[in-house]
């Protein structure tokens, strides 16, 4: 696995996502409590962005049907997801913010 700096993770808030790409494969950067997590970008119920979606309670919430998923785990938290989604390793290194990708 190789470590990936994330362009643009400096500029994310508390409380936000963003939605980006590695070698075609959408990912999601959310921003909560000032920890970075780094998710896959699509819901496992239907097709949704969940980097549009709302972050709470270590959570990412679908914006669509609202299912949620656990930020530290992937697991799918609430109807009508029942699939997880993948998760990946994050790290600062030198003020950038990295994702550990395949």
């Amino acid at each position: 696995m190789a470590w990936v700096t994330i362009d643009n993770a400096s500029e994310l808030d508390n409380e936000e996502s963003l939605g980006f790409e590695i070698n075609g494969h959408k990912l999601a950067l959310h921003r909560l409590d000032d920890q970075f997590y780094v998710s896959d970008n699509i819901c496992t119920h239907q097709y949704a962005l969940l980097s549009e979606g709302f972050l709470e309670d270590g959570c990412i919430e679908c914006p669509l049907h609202q299912a949620q998923f656990c930020l530290k785990t992937g697991k799918a938290m609430s109807a009508p997801a029942t699939v997880g989604i993948k998760v990946y390793a994050v790290r600062e290194e030198a003020g950038d913010v990295q994702v550990s990708f395949p």
